[in-house]
Formats: structure tokens, sequence, C-alpha cells
């Protein structure tokens, strides 16, 4: 099966460099018609111009697509709208959506302004909440949408001087499990990358040996497929260098205590039991958890439900 994209519109935010580049030229090589959104700022968000993202325009038209630039700062809820309502009313409709846009302002915590954790959770997190919110009323309407939304092993793991955007970056997973669950009866899909890639956010960071393995392309074919009509909906992949892997979150079977031990030094003592990774799994919902545990205390109580 070749998955393709003819007849459908997409907008790739930060698609003027690296990552998004790679996601629009991707996109339109299968027949889409591209909103190459960027900003156009430097890598800390500062600046802007619509050079870089006319640059990629001019290089999927010379290959034979339909693309248009858009310079949109995405943590402006008034000018994503505007670019959504012209990807519409040029294209008719905007049926996917790859939220990539981004900017760092690295620092330890110790030394980190409250200016650039602001500013980097509106860029990333309340910016990609801008983009998914513009386009979602129109894909309900259609009842078809496919969003890809970008995290990072950064706020998934941990990574030091970066609390701005690991926290960003973290939010948007309870960002997508909502959007996955609420757009189920429209047939709006929504996942999420975790890339790692050579790009101007991690040139200084890794060897030119390492660089050289993780172009951006080796990302595109995940994110292609999270965009497809056959996409799953609700799921993390990572991707790096040609190598690709779906991230769960887990939860411990755990056990159930009585009221007599409902202290920690109760949970200090069964903490090995409790943190037992052989039985965890993922859970795929809120109330499932709640189920759970309601479950166990009964069972313990022995009080039939």
């Amino acid at each position: 099966m070749t998955i393709r994209f003819d007849g459908r519109v997409a907008i790739v935010t930060g698609a003027g460099n690296g990552l998004g580049r790679a996601h629009a030229l991707g996109l339109a090589s299968r027949g889409a018609k591209v909103v190459v959104n960027d900003f156009g700022g430097a890598r800390d968000g500062t600046g802007g111009s619509l050079t870089p993202a006319e640059a990629v325009v001019e290089e999927i038209r010379k290959a034979g697509g339909e693309a248009m630039a858009d310079g949109a700062d995405v943590s402006n809820y008034e000018q994503v709208k505007a670019m959504v309502a012209k990807a519409t009313e040029k294209w008719g409709s905007v049926d996917l959506l790859c939220a990539n846009a981004g900017i760092l302002r690295d620092k330890s915590f110790a030394k980190m302004e409250t200016s650039d954790f602001a500013k980097v959770l509106d860029v990333h997190l309340t910016g990609t909440f801008y983009c998914c919110k513009a386009v979602w009323d129109g894909m309900r309407a259609r009842n078809y949408g496919r969003i890809v939304v970008t995290t990072s092993s950064s706020g998934l793991y941990g990574n030091f001087g970066q609390a701005n955007y690991g926290a960003a970056k973290t939010g948007m997973i309870g960002l997508m499990n909502v959007l996955a669950e609420e757009g189920r009866k429209t047939d709006i899909r929504v996942n999420m990358i975790s890339p790692t890639a050579a790009t101007r956010m991690t040139e200084e960071l890794l060897p030119p040996q390492a660089l050289a393995l993780m172009r951006p392309e080796a990302i595109t074919p995940a994110v292609l497929f999270m965009l497809s009509e056959n996409a799953p909906t609700r799921t993390i992949m990572g991707a790096g260098a040609g190598s690709f892997a779906v991230i769960k979150i887990l939860e411990t079977e755990g056990i159930n205590l009585p009221p007599s031990e409902w202290t920690p030094d109760a949970v200090a003592a069964h903490f090995a039991e409790i943190g037992d990774m052989s039985t965890a799994k993922a859970l795929e919902g809120a109330f499932q958890q709640t189920q759970k545990y309601v479950a166990q205390a009964a069972a313990k109580a022995g009080v039939k439900l």
C-alpha cells in the first residue's frame, strides 16, 4: 500500500527549516497541498522573516507541488486563525496539521527567568493548542482530520537546562490524549512524534559523525504515517536516525492497602511491590485508573460491585 495525500490540505508549522521543512516536502511529494508556516525567527523566538517559508514553497513548486507560505506566529491565535482561513478559502479545507514550531531558551532552573519559561510554553504548548483549535471545527464538520503534535525526550525523560521546554513538551501529551478521545466520533485522529534529529536546536549538542546519521528526513516517515488515512490515534512514536519506536506511559498493577495501613510507613514498606514493573500496562483513559483502584478496594473489602 502506498500512502498518498492527493486532495488533502496540510498545515505544517515551523516548516522553514529542519524537521518542519522535511515534513512539508514529504507531504507535498505525496500529493498534499501544503501551507508552509514559519515565523522565521531565531532559535530563541526573536526576529522574524517569511524568507525560510518562501524558500520551501519554491522547492515544492519546482517539484510540481502546490504550496503557500505563511508567517503566522503560532503563539498568536488571531494569526493562526487567519492562516487556517486563508488555506480554507484557497483550497476548501484543512485536513492535516503537523504542529512542529518551537523555540529554545535553555538555562538551568536556578538561572531561568520566568519570562523564558512563559515564552517557551507560549510557543510550544499554547501554540499547539491554538493550531489544533483553529482547525478543529472544520475537521469536525467534514468528519475527517489528522493531527500530529511534537513532543520531546527532554520532557518524556528529562534533560538538564530545559525545565521550560520539557514542561511544554510533556503538557502536549495531555492535550493529545484528550483530543484523541474527543475526535474519535468525527474521525479526527491525533498522534504525537518524539523526534531526535540534526536541526538548529541540536547542532551544538552532538558531534559531526552523530549529526550525519540524524537527518530530519529520517523522522518524516513516522509523521506521514500518523497523518495518513489509516493512521492510529493517541499514539506516541519516537523516531531518529532511521529508528522508530512506540512510547507508552505505563502504570503498575499496584496493591490495595486496608485503612489501618494508610500511612507513609506502610507505603514505604510495600514500595517494591507497588512499583513492580512486571505488572505494568498502559491505561486507555483516566476513568480506567479509577475503575482499577475501586475494583481492588472492593475485592479487598469483599464488596460486590
